[in-house]
């Protein structure tokens, strides 16, 4: 079923921004086909999918709680996709209300220790300001001034950056104070925080000169122009500034990334957690300010013949005590340790063959985490006494939470929360009363509510190497166990991401509505979190470490064939796959590397080369594949681009012109192999005015305009081989 005939294939093909005013002219009568086809389903239609107001209206943007703890704040907005404004929400969900702009700066201040001020930066001065925000003031403006103000531990003075050099002033008596004298080319100073009896501040310094250019052209709405960007890996120092002297004591200096800091309530311990560039050691060292001239303690250490994973890891103090928290994969999973600040008392606090994937401390010996204990589709909120590891699971319905924010006084927690076909909304739940959730907002149009949305079928499964993947199907709207269908697989970007779970998708929900308009039009739809997805353990996620690409195929197929062995509903000779970013990569590398499963591919900002990537993002290349020079058999073997004069199966290619993360040259290296390999079996699509995350909902429609057509003429009604 061939929504319109109006688009039709070119190997090279040039969306011009006047072609998006006249688009609606020319796919009417498509519309107007597909409405025809779909009558007494629902109201669902493409158009529908990418159009504002947004069909299931915007997923608010958890901020936390106000900082008197009366309010949870959010961004929203209900009429785009883009724009959003603050809003705020009591703890019961009964009054919901826009902030003023002139108090949108409270939920993003900074608290006095003494709970009486909060502290922001904003029109280029430092502002004080009461609790609520009320009687604001500046207290020192500059053309420098900016970034996150922090208070003493007497709550008299603040510390700020002007200008990158280290800034303090004394709120009794007004006095100002420069402490730091950068050098030329010097980075900047941003501020860790107070130490050693607020005597000293913690800095930190990140120099990037060495990085490369990398440029970006631009052409339009007039002439070509470079768009620079400056990419590579960071040299970092951490320093100590003594506030009377200004002299600057060094901590710790490195090619590196700080990837978690933390001092101790007293002041005593700064505590810092780096990894290599190549991210295979992690070191967590405590420096202690009570010995004289400073002192390094390694607390924690571990290496990994993958990459460390910043995103799962975290450390902090308790509230009232040199008792620190941090999390760790040493064990294969991601769990928590306890330690004091100068390394003693080490012990696990969880384990097991599950993730925590957020702690906090709600007490002196107390943590709240999140964890996919009950399964990694889902996950619940727990506390656990570090004294006697008793713990309390607070959520109890099947749900897929996140975004977790500790209130002022410790007592509530709210989050994110979907569940399937429901997209998620801000929740609270009172931890000394956890029997029920509070939805705090409820942000999804009624008009969604009118669609006849199918719940997707979650299957954990055994891949060829006794390893559990997570996957999903969406069958056909009349499904009919006795016949076959054809199958369009979605692979899921960013590699290390977590796709599959049992709720309405938070990176994906334009593909997941159009997933639904697949179902209606025939296809069986599939979605493998493969290996390298998060949310599985460190060897699942490491696995692909120096091949991508290998590891991940194996494990769609081996989802196909689970499929095919056990229900025997899909037609494998008709099989599709498509993504965006890395998952153009894989729809890129399946069709090339196993072109007998894999019938035809769709590729939307695809990496092809990743050489190319290394140069844009050494920091996600580097610890996956090596360097090129170092390792050139992982670069070739890992790039479809190796093997681009091979491929036998119809592709088709979509990729923003100005694209500043996966840049264009990757699209327009692999098409022009494809030529010069004679291969005329491919369609191209370019977007002059999009970058890696599209913006204009026309564009959004074309690209899947295209690639519905695309499935319909190689998928739907091809014949078997």
């Amino acid at each position: 079923m061939k929504i319109t005939d109006t688009v039709r294939r070119a190997n090279v093909l040039l969306l011009l921004p006047v072609l998006f005013l006249c688009f609606s002219l020319i796919s009417q009568p498509a519309e107007a086909r597909q409405q025809q086809a779909y009558a007494g389903l629902d109201t669902l239609q493409l158009r529908t999918i990418f159009a504002e107001p947004y069909l299931p209206g915007v997923r608010p943007g958890l901020m936390g709680f106000s900082p008197i703890g009366n309010h949870v704040h959010f961004t929203w907005n209900d009429s785009s996709y883009i724009q959003t404004s603050q809003y705020r929400v009591d703890l019961t969900g009964a009054l919901v209300e826009r902030v003023d702009d002139e108090m949108t700066h409270v939920a993003n201040s900074v608290v006095s220790p003494n709970r009486q001020l909060i502290a922001y930066t904003r029109d280029r001065a430092l502002h004080i300001a009461g609790l609520d925000g009320s009687s604001p003031r500046a207290v020192f403006s500059a053309r420098g001034v900016g970034g996150r103000p922090h208070w003493s531990s007497d709550s008299r003075r603040v510390a700020f950056t002007n200008g990158g050099e280290l800034w303090t002033i004394h709120l009794e008596n007004g006095e100002v104070a420069q402490h730091t004298n950068r050098g030329d080319g010097e980075p900047n100073f941003f501020i860790r925080g107070w130490a050693a009896g607020d005597s000293v501040i913690v800095v930190q310094q990140t120099d990037t000169s060495h990085y490369q250019e990398i440029l970006f052209p631009e052409y339009v709405p007039e002439f070509v122009q470079a768009g620079a960007s400056r990419r590579g890996q960071p040299n970092i120092t951490l320093s100590a500034v003594n506030l009377r002297s200004n002299e600057i004591s060094l901590i710790y200096e490195g090619e590196a990334y700080v990837l978690n800091t933390a001092i101790s309530p007293d002041g005593r311990y700064f505590v810092y957690d780096v990894t290599d560039h190549d991210m295979k050691e992690r070191s967590i060292i405590s420096y202690d300010f009570s010995v004289e001239g400073g002192a390094n303690t390694t607390i924690h250490s571990e290496t990994t013949e993958g990459w460390i994973y910043g995103p799962l890891l975290r450390v902090a103090f308790a509230p009232e005590s040199n008792m620190l928290f941090f999390t760790s994969e040493q064990s294969g999973f991601s769990h928590i340790y306890t330690a004091r600040g100068d390394g003693s008392r080490l012990a696990q606090i969880t384990s097991g063959d599950f993730e925590v994937d957020w702690v906090d401390w709600i007490g002196s010996n107390t943590l709240a985490f999140s964890s996919t204990q009950q399964d990694p589709g889902l996950r619940d909120l727990y506390t656990v006494n570090i004294n006697t590891r008793s713990r309390t699971q607070l959520t109890r319905t099947p749900a897929f939470r996140w975004g977790w924010q500790v209130s002022p006084d410790n007592r509530h927690i709210t989050y994110l929360k979907t569940s399937w076909n429901k997209p998620a909304d801000v929740y609270l739940i009172d931890i000394r009363r956890p029997d029920e959730e509070v939805q705090l907002t409820q942000t999804v149009p009624e008009r969604f509510n009118e669609i006849d949305w199918q719940k997707p079928e979650y299957y954990r499964i055994p891949n060829r190497d006794d390893q559990l993947i997570s996957m999903d199907v969406l069958k056909p709207h009349d499904f009919d166990p006795s016949q076959q269908y054809p199958v369009v697989v979605f692979a899921h970007g960013a590699g290390s991401l977590q796709n599959v779970f049992q709720g309405w998708s938070r990176s994906y929900p334009r593909e997941y509505m159009f997933h639904q308009l697949l179902n209606r039009s025939g296809y069986v739809v599939v979605e493998v979190d493969f290996r390298h997805s998060t949310g599985y353990g460190r060897k699942f996620r490491e696995d692909v470490t120096n091949w991508m690409g290998d590891p991940e195929l194996r494990d769609i197929i081996d989802g196909l064939d689970y499929l095919d062995e056990n229900y025997g509903y899909l037609d494998l000779d008709r099989v599709g796959i498509y993504g965006g970013s890395y998952g153009g990569f894989m729809a890129l590398y399946a069709v090339t590397h196993a072109p007998d499963r894999f019938h035809a591919a769709a590729a939307l900002r695809a990496v092809t080369n990743w050489r190319n990537y290394f140069h844009a993002n050494p920091g996600y290349t580097r610890p996956r594949l090596g360097t090129p020079d170092e390792n050139p058999e992982h670069y070739d073997r890992s790039s479809p681009i190796t093997y681009a004069n091979e491929l036998l199966r119809p592709v088709i290619i979509l990729h923003g012109l100005i694209d500043d993360n996966v840049g264009f040259q990757d699209a327009a290296q692999y098409i022009n192999i494809l030529i010069e390999s004679g291969n005329t079996d491919f369609d191209m699509m370019m977007y002059p005015s999009e970058r890696h995350g599209f913006q204009n909902p026309e564009a959004w429609h074309d690209q899947y305009l295209r690639f519905y057509n695309f499935f319909d003429r190689h998928i739907m009604n091809a014949e078997s081989d």
